[in-house]
């Protein structure tokens, strides 16, 4: 398993917009570098990317949630 950890201090979302679907769901497939999220600080938005592949076992941090540097915001079961 490994921890998909926040970049830096914000609010996460899972989804791109509003009326968007979001990036991966619980249980989805991810691939090393793939979007999950992403991060707003200040108006500004950095992309939440996974370092493993494998499949998003469980999402720490909701939509809409707050985190800080160095949280986890989704764990992986790698494979």
């Amino acid at each position: 398993m490994a921890d998909i950890l926040s970049p830096l201090p914000g609010i996460f979302y899972r989804k791109p917009g509003p009326d968007k679907a979001p990036y991966v769901n619980e249980g989805d497939h991810v691939d090393v570098g793939q979007t999950v999220g992403m991060v707003e600080v200040m108006k500004q938005f950095t992309e939440v990317r996974s370092d493993a592949a494998g499949t998003i076992d469980h999402f720490h941090i909701e939509d809409g949630g707050t985190v800080n540097p160095g949280e986890a915001i989704a764990t992986v079961s790698e494979g």
